[in-house]
C-alpha cells in the first residue's frame, strides 16, 4: 500500500478539530429482523447537533454515542439484512461456545458445506467480514474457524443490492459489533464446554474500563476427535483429531468526547489430523510395496491467523462522522502428505505451503447535507503478497498415464504472487418525506495482479415504509468481484507432465474478476407486536463467474471461472417474540447454476469441459432448498429450555449418468435440543449451566459423496453428540 495514501488519510483525521459533541439520530427507519424474534432500527443515519455542554458526560455515554457515529457510516438502506444478537447466540444448543460458521446458518439463505463452510444466496464464499465496521481480509481457510461468538455482541448479514460502500467481496457482509469494557463494567468469565467425540473447550474473557481507557479480550481453546467432518458415516472417525487456539481483543482509549482510537488485534492457531477413509486401494506401486491400509493414513494441517488493526474515529467539524483505520491480516495453511501412502493411492504426494499478508487501508466518511440528505463516502486499500510452495513427489508415468516406475522423483514448484486492490466510493442517502429513502452511489475499484482489471459500478435502493408495520425495500447493484488472491494457485502444471499427477487438461490458471448485475426486492410485514415476517426474490447475472473447488487431498480451494452465471431465489423469514417464546424461521429456495470453464481448465476431465462448454451445471454448492429454526422457552429468568434444526435437500454431486453436479446428495434434517439453567452456590454466586444434544436424532447424512466439480472426498455431517457447557462470570 502506497504510504503517501494512508498518510494523507491519517492527516485528515488526525487534523480534525471536535468542536462539539453529537449523536446519531436515523434518517430513516429501515427496520431489520433479529433471530430471536425481536426488532430493532438499523443505524442509517445523520448525525445531529447536540448542546455542547459536554463535561457532564460519562465515559459510558461517550462511548455509546461514538459506536452509534460507527454504524452510521453503514447504511443498509435497499439491502437484506439479518439480525442476530447476543441473546439468539446464547439460545442456540452451544451458546457461546458455537463455532461462528454454525450461528450464520440460522441466517436464511445460508447453506452449509464441509470444513465449515458457507455459502449464501447460491455464491462459493466470497463473504466480507466487518468488525466494528472495520473489513478484515478473509483468511486462506476462511473464517468460520477463526473468529469466536464470545467476542460478539450482535451479527449483521447484509445481502441483496448493497450500497456502494459494500465491494470486492460481495456474497454477503457479515458486520461484527463486538463486546465493550464501558458497556460490561468490570469483570471477567471462566468456563469450559465438555462432552462427546472427546471434545473439551475451556475458554477465559476479561473486560473492564478505567476513566477513558477501555478493553475487551477472550481466548480459548478447543480439543476435538472431530475437527474435521467424517468421510464415513461411523460414530468413530479415523485419524481426526484436532487442537485449535483463538484469541481476540480490543482496546480502545477516548481522546476527548468526539474522538477515540481503538486497537483490535486476534490470531488463530489450528491443527488438523485428516480424517481417514477405510478400505480403499491403491492405484500405484511404491518401489516393492503394492499393499496399504487407508485407515493408517497420516496427512496433516495446520492453519494460522493473525491480524491487528489500529482505528482513529472521530468528527471533522461540527457534523462529519469519520473512521480511518490501517491494519494487517496475516494467514498461512500447511498440509503434510502420507509420502508413501499419498504415493500409492495418488500418484502424487505433495507438501503444500501457503501464506498470505494483506496490509489494509480504510477511511469512512458522513456528512449531513440539510434534513434530507446524508453522503456518504470513503476509500479502501490491500496490499496483498502471497507465497505458494509445491513439494511433491510423484510417478515417472507412460503416455497413456499408467505408472512406468515405482521410484518416485521430486517436483518442487513455487509462486510470488503480489495484488493491489484500490476502492472508492460516493453514495447519498436520501429522505422522501416520511415514507421514501433512497440511497443512489457509485463505487469504483482497481485489482493489479498480473493483469489490471477494473470497474465502475453504480448502486441504487428504495426503501418505502407503506404503513407503520409494512416496509419494502428494492435495489440494483453492479458488482465487481476480483479473485481471492489467498486461494490462487498459480502453479507450473507442465511440471508434471509425463508425471502420475498429470492434469487432465490444459488451460489459464489465473482467474478473472466477476461482473455481474444483481436485483433484489423484499417486504417485511409486522403482525402486531410479537410477530414479523418477510418475503426477499433475488436474481444474479453474472460474467466470469467465480467458483472455487478442492482439486488433491489437501483441504485447500483453488478458484476458476465459468464464462456465464445465473443466480436466482426466493427467501422467507419469520420472527416471533413473546413473554417466554421466541422462535424463528427460514426458508430459501434456489438454484445457482454457471456454463462454460474458461479458467482452470486443467482441473477438468476433456467429457466434463465438453458439456459444460456447452450446457448450464448447477453449482457444486448448489442447494435447491434451504431451512432453519428454532424456539425457546423460559421458564424464569434463569431457566429456559430451546430446540433448533437445520434442513436441506443436499448440495449436488455427479450420478451415473455422467452429468457434472447433475444429482443431489440425499435430503438431510438435523434436530438440536438444549435445557440451560443458572445455579446459585451461597457467596460463589451465580454458575450459568447448559446441556445440548446435537443431532438428537442421529440421523446420518452427507454433506458430500466425493463426486462433483471441485469437490475432494465424501463428508458426513456430525453424530448425535452431548455437550455441557459451565460458564462463571465475575465483577471487580
Amino acid at each position: 500500500m502506497k504510504r503517501s495514501l494512508l498518510a494523507l488519510s491519517l492527516a485528515v483525521a488526525l487534523g480534525a478539530v471536535p468542536v462539539a459533541f453529537a449523536q446519531t439520530s436515523p434518517n430513516s427507519d429501515t427496520s431489520s429482523t433479529t433471530a430471536n424474534g425481536s426488532t430493532g432500527d438499523a443505524d442509517s443515519g445523520a448525525t445531529q447537533n447536540a448542546p455542547a455542554k459536554v463535561k457532564q458526560l460519562g465515559t459510558v455515554d461517550v462511548s455509546a454515542a461514538l459506536d452509534q457515529a460507527r454504524n452510521a457510516l453503514s447504511p443498509d438502506t435497499g439491502s437484506s439484512q439479518y439480525v442476530i444478537d447476543q441473546k439468539a447466540i446464547q439460545q442456540l444448543p452451544l451458546g457461546d461456545s458455537t463455532p461462528l460458521n454454525q450461528v450464520l446458518l440460522q441466517a436464511p439463505g445460508v447453506v452449509q458445506d464441509s470444513f465449515g463452510g458457507l455459502h449464501v444466496r447460491g455464491d462459493h464464499a466470497n463473504l466480507q467480514f466487518r468488525i466494528n465496521g472495520v473489513i478484515i481480509p478473509e483468511s486462506i481457510s476462511g473464517f468460520g474457524q477463526t473468529l469466536d461468538a464470545r467476542t460478539i455482541q450482535s451479527i449483521k448479514l447484509l445481502d441483496g443490492a448493497l450500497p456502494a460502500q459494500y465491494g470486492l467481496r460481495t456474497a454477503a457482509v457479515v458486520d461484527i459489533d463486538t463486546k465493550s469494557g464501558h458497556e460490561l463494567g468490570n469483570g471477567g468469565s471462566v468456563g469450559i464446554t465438555g462432552g462427546s467425540f472427546g471434545t473439551l473447550n475451556p475458554n477465559a474473557s476479561l473486560w473492564g474500563s478505567n476513566d477513558r481507557w477501555s478493553w475487551f479480550v477472550t481466548a480459548n481453546y478447543l480439543e476435538t476427535d472431530v475437527g474435521i467432518e467424517n468421510p464415513t458415516s461411523s460414530r468413530t472417525p479415523i485419524h481426526d483429531h484436532s487442537n485449535q487456539v483463538k484469541g481476540f481483543g480490543d482496546i480502545s482509549y477516548l481522546i476527548d468526547n468526539d474522538t477515540r482510537v481503538s486497537f483490535m488485534f486476534g490470531a488463530t492457531n489450528n491443527r488438523f489430523q485428516i480424517p481417514n477413509n477405510p478400505n480403499q486401494t491403491p492405484q500405484f506401486g511404491y518401489l516393492d510395496r503394492v499393499d496399504f491400509n487407508s485407515a493408517d493414513l497420516n496427512e496433516r494441517q495446520r492453519e494460522t491467523t493473525r491480524f491487528g488493526v489500529l482505528s482513529l474515529q472521530g468528527k471533522i467539524g461540527s457534523s462529519t462522522d469519520y473512521q480511518v483505520s490501517a491494519g494487517q491480516r496475516y494467514s498461512s495453511v500447511g498440509f503434510t502428505p502420507d509420502e508413501i501412502g499419498d504415493l500409492m493411492f495418488n500418484g502424487v504426494a505433495a507438501t503444500i505451503n501457503r501464506n498470505n499478508r494483506a496490509s489494509t487501508l480504510q477511511a469512512d466518511f458522513s456528512t449531513p447535507l440539510g434534513d434530507s440528505h446524508t453522503l456518504r463516502y470513503g476509500v479502501y486499500g490491500e496490499f496483498e503478497r502471497g507465497n505458494i510452495s509445491n513439494n511433491s513427489l510423484v510417478f515417472p508415468a507412460n503416455p497413456d498415464g499408467t505408472q512406468s516406475s515405482t521410484t518416485p522423483i521430486a517436483i518442487y514448484d513455487a509462486t510470488n504472487l503480489l495484488a493491489r486492490t484500490y476502492s472508492a466510493y460516493l453514495q447519498d442517502e436520501w429522505s422522501i418525506g416520511d415514507k421514501w429513502t433512497v440511497n443512489y452511489g457509485v463505487r469504483g475499484d482497481r485489482y493489479q495482479l498480473f493483469r489490471t482489471e477494473s470497474q465502475l459500478s453504480p448502486r441504487v435502493g428504495v426503501v418505502y415504509q407503506a404503513t407503520d408495520s409494512t416496509t419494502v425495500h428494492a435495489g440494483y447493484a453492479r458488482y465487481f468481484t476480483p479473485p481471492a488472491t489467498e486461494v490462487i494457485d498459480d502453479s507450473n502444471i507442465a511440471r508434471f507432465n509425463g508425471t502420475t499427477n498429470v492434469l487432465p487438461g490444459t488451460g489459464s490458471n489465473l482467474p478473472l474478476a466477476e461482473r455481474s448485475n444483481y436485483y433484489d426486492v423484499g417486504i417485511s410485514q409486522k403482525v402486531g407486536s410479537t410477530l414479523t415476517l418477510g418475503v426477499d426474490a433475488y436474481y444474479r447475472e453474472a460474467r466470469r463467474l467465480q467458483d472455487e473447488g478442492q482439486f488433491g487431498t489437501a483441504l485447500i480451494f483453488s478458484n476458476f471461472n465459468y464464462d456465464f452465471g445465473r443466480i436466482r431465489g426466493l427467501e422467507f423469514t419469520a420472527n416471533y417474540d413473546s413473554g417466554p417464546i421466541s422462535a424463528y424461521f427460514n426458508a430459501t429456495v434456489g438454484k445457482a447454476q454457471g456454463k462454460r470453464v474458461i479458467t482452470g481448465q486443467y482441473n477438468f476431465g476433456p467429457d466434463e469441459l465438453a458439456y459444460i462448454n456447452d450446457n448450464y451445471i448447477h453449482l457444486d454448492h448448489d442447494q435447491e432448498l434451504t431451512s432453519s429454526g428454532g424456539i425457546t422457552y423460559s421458564f424464569t429468568d434463569t431457566t429456559r429450555v430451546g430446540a433448533d434444526y437445520l434442513l436441506g435437500s443436499g448440495l449436488r454431486r455427479t450420478g451415473s449418468n455422467g452429468v457434472p453436479n447433475g444429482e443431489t446428495v440425499p435430503f438431510y434434517f438435523q434436530l438440536n435440543f438444549n435445557v440451560a439453567h443458572d445455579f446459585t452456590f451461597g457467596s460463589f454466586g451465580k454458575v450459568k449451566t447448559q446441556l445440548a444434544v446435537i443431532n438428537a436424532l442421529d440421523r446420518t447424512y452427507q454433506l458430500r459423496d466425493g463426486t462433483g466439480v471441485g469437490v475432494g472426498a465424501p463428508q458426513f455431517g456430525p453424530r448425535r453428540g452431548v455437550y455441557l457447557s459451565l460458564q462463571k462470570d465475575f465483577d471487580f
